[in-house]
């Protein structure tokens, strides 16, 4: 029967049973008691063998699944429909094919190129120009430094500004960052794991940078903050003796300080930002620039001496000054200014200006103090001129100077 060309199919199949036969020990015997035994036989071997053959696929397909996984991580937009599982992989030969057809290992080596040609350089030039903004911060200091060296902040003491690099955590993570994205760049590394790695630190910068979904906000802060040098710094104040220039007191704020020797500080650090803001330059007599300055109720409580260092600290700025102030400044503004103006409303319906030079205004007082030594009494109405008190400084009520450097 099995010579028969309809079992044709089957034979090919008797090598393979007469193996398993052979590896069972069993006798080639046509008997039916053989037969039994031979089947018997064959069907545990090949139970066996599809046992082990299945924990290997099964191994294999775990292993697979991982690998699978691990790439859908690192690349999840072109993975976006694909899934782990092994029904996925007709998927996964899809994108290689499509990777080998595109021949994009062939462009590695120009990726690699751009990315320390082009991205490091611009990250790296990005970099130098903040670098090269915060040393200009630093050379203003140095130059208004210069010139505070002059200006007596208590007798035989200055005072210096120095700039203290901000321990703000973001600031110093970023500056951190920058730097790692061009260390090594021209050392002449040419790994692949060196690109990688340099183009995820470049990355994740340009990411925050252009805003990171449901962070966009929060990033735009960010940024505005990290790049802004001015950020980059904190100012102290270090008071110091001019003759060997050793600190006397390091004022880091302005806690437990007086009244007087807070609006000195406060005068300083006012002076410093105006000629930083502006460029101006210190000590110039005759400046080239428009440097007008309004200055409203100036200096009503302040005491006298910080009035004084004030005045003579925007005088070294050649700052033109229009101050208006109560009348009990008067005395102490006087030798800084040209013109006063005097404002007064009698009715008080109309306001009245009257404008002198220092020189007038001074000549005036003292007529006047020369009337009241010998007149008796009150000044008859319309003298031109204000009142003394007991002080002789000018007392008028109502009437307020607007006085001018």
């Amino acid at each position: 029967m099995l010579a028969e060309d309809a079992c044709g199919t089957a034979r090919v199949l008797f090598s393979g049973i007469v193996e398993l036969l052979a590896k069972a020990g069993q006798p080639q015997s046509p008997a039916a008691l053989a037969c039994d035994k031979a089947e018997n036989a064959a069907g545990a071997t090949i139970t066996d063998l599809v046992g082990r053959r299945s924990d290997r696929m099964n191994r294999f397909a775990t292993t697979i699944v991982r690998a699978m996984g691990e790439f859908r991580r690192q690349y999840p937009v072109e993975t976006a429909e694909l899934d782990d599982s092994v029904d996925s992989a007709d998927g996964y030969r899809e994108l290689h094919k499509r990777l080998v057809n595109d021949d994009l290992p062939r462009f590695t080596e120009r990726f690699k190129t751009y990315l320390n040609q082009n991205t490091i350089r611009d990250i790296a030039g990005f970099q130098s120009q903040l670098n090269k903004q915060a040393g200009l911060i630093r050379e203003r200091i140095d130059t208004i430094n210069a010139s505070l060296v002059d200006v007596d902040y208590n007798p035989g003491r200055y005072i210096r500004l120095e700039p203290i690099p901000s321990p703000h955590s973001g600031i110093r993570d970023f500056r951190a960052e920058l730097r790692s994205c061009t260390d090594d760049a021209v050392s002449g590394e040419d790994s692949d794991q060196y690109s990688e790695a340099k183009f995820l630190q470049v990355s994740k910068i340009i990411e925050r940078f252009r805003g990171r979904e449901v962070m966009t906000d929060a990033d735009r802060r960010w940024t505005r903050f990290v790049t802004d040098v001015r950020n980059w710094y904190t100012f102290a104040a270090s008071e110091r003796y001019r003759e060997d220039d050793a600190e006397y007191e390091h004022y880091a704020d302005s806690g437990g300080k007086s009244g007087g020797q807070k609006e000195k500080l406060a005068y300083t650090i006012l002076a410093a930002s105006l000629a930083y803001q502006f460029k101006l330059e210190w000590g110039a007599t005759k400046p080239r620039t428009f440097r007008f300055a309004v200055i409203d109720e100036a200096f009503g409580r302040g005491s006298d001496e910080s009035t004084r260092f004030a005045l003579e600290l925007f005088g070294k700025l050649g700052l033109q000054l229009l101050i208006v102030t109560p009348l009990q400044k008067i005395h102490v503004i006087e030798p800084y200014v040209s013109a006063v103006g005097f404002v007064d409303n009698p009715e008080g319906n109309n306001s009245r200006l009257q404008t002198l030079t220092i020189e007038e205004y001074q000549a005036r007082r003292t007529a006047h103090r020369l009337a009241q030594q010998i007149v008796v009494g009150e000044p008859s109405a319309g003298s031109g001129a204000p009142s003394a008190g007991p002080s002789g400084s000018a007392s008028v009520p109502d009437l307020v100077p607007v006085v001018g450097r």
